[in-house]
């Protein structure tokens, strides 16, 4: 401590009547020998130099300033009146350090900040290691987009009800928000389903992309209960009887074929469809309904490959599965044609020929 003391007789005529330059470079001393020695000061040792600096700090010019509140940032016991000092400036450059790292400033000080500062101010609040929802919730109603979308990757922030409603519903208009919300390990399965409702095509089919594999089932299941999957009328079972009829005629006069299949599940008959593949598989009918309405498009695709489909055909009968005027997630249909594509052909074969040892029958019969 000798040595700091040492400059304060020379302080006096400095901060009276020193130019900018003989303050920065004061400063910049002070700021040395406090740095190298802070892990042993006593609290009156930071007082000392709190109150050098504090005298000296506010008509020094702003790259002093702002080196020196980079250097105070990650200071466990940085002085504090002046850190209060620096954190408070109305230029980013300086305050930014501090509002980014120092572990000195507390939530009220950071909210009031929030409320009041410039957006560099909000974007380096938004860089914190962690962040209460008090403070998010001020960053997500004032902070433009740059902000939010910092806000929303730092996974040490914490979002309210109604922080996050509001992250949703401006991600609605953002592809690159709604993919920052998406992959957050927080997010509920009401919100994921509230910003994929609001989220174009293109973001859903990127958002599977980059998402974690677990995430990618979430994002499927609720992609499903987006899009609907239709069942029949009234929960029973589906008459097939007239379409059966029908098929055996086609069959019979050497029209069934991938065209016919194609133009039935274009056009949402689903009935005829089923039929149409029973007959050309020899798979019962009961069989393929139950596992083209299952939950999963692999027994679509194994049918498709086994019976030398096109994928025209094959997402023409994934459709199906849905209702009218809907039409599956970007995602889930990439991911179905890349499985159809890696599909052996032999290998579905083997698959169906299993199907037909446990049920036994042709596709004459229901």
């Amino acid at each position: 401590m000798a040595v700091a003391y040492s400059l304060i007789p020379g302080l006096d005529d400095i901060v009276k009547y020193g130019d900018s330059k003989r303050r920065a470079d004061a400063i910049r001393k002070i700021s040395d020998l406090f740095v190298q020695g802070a892990a042993q000061f006593r609290p009156d040792h930071v007082d000392l130099f709190d109150g050098i600096l504090v005298s000296l700090v506010p008509k020094t010019e702003i790259e002093a300033r702002s080196e020196l509140a980079e250097r105070l940032s990650e200071v466990a016991n940085a002085p504090p009146l002046l850190v209060r000092q620096l954190v408070r400036d109305d230029e980013a450059r300086i305050a930014g350090p501090l509002l980014r790292r120092s572990p000195l400033i507390d939530e009220p000080t950071l909210v009031e900040i929030a409320r009041m500062k410039s957006q560099l101010h909000l974007l380096a609040i938004s860089d914190r290691p962690t962040l209460s929802t008090p403070i998010t919730d001020v960053i997500v109603k004032r902070g433009d987009r740059e902000v939010v979308r910092k806000v929303a990757g730092n996974d040490g922030a914490l979002f309210s009800q109604a922080g996050y409603s509001g992250l949703i519903r401006r991600a609605g208009e953002d592809g690159l928000l709604a993919l920052a919300v998406g992959q957050r390990n927080d997010i509920s399965t009401p919100q994921l389903k509230d910003l994929l409702e609001r989220s174009a095509d293109s973001v859903r089919r990127r958002l599977f992309e980059v998402a974690k594999p677990e995430a990618r089932i979430a994002i499927n299941r609720v992609l499903g209960e987006l899009t609907g999957v239709i069942k029949p009328a009234g929960g029973g079972p589906r008459d097939f009887a007239a379409a059966q009829r029908a098929i055996v005629k086609l069959l019979n006069a050497g029209e069934l074929n991938e065209a016919t299949l194609l133009g039935f599940a274009k056009a949402h008959q689903y009935e005829e469809t089923i039929a149409a593949l029973s007959a050309m598989s020899s798979v019962r009918i009961a069989t393929v309904d139950h596992l083209v309405m299952g939950e999963r498009h692999d027994p679509i695709l194994i049918l498709g490959k086994s019976l030398g489909l096109e994928w025209a055909t094959v997402r023409a009968l994934i459709v199906l599965r849905l209702g009218p005027a809907r039409g599956p997630s970007a995602p889930d249909l990439d991911e179905a044609r890349a499985n159809f594509e890696r599909l052996v052909p032999a290998t579905a074969q083997r698959v169906i020929g299993f199907w037909r040892m446990r049920e036994p029958a042709t596709a004459a019969r229901g």
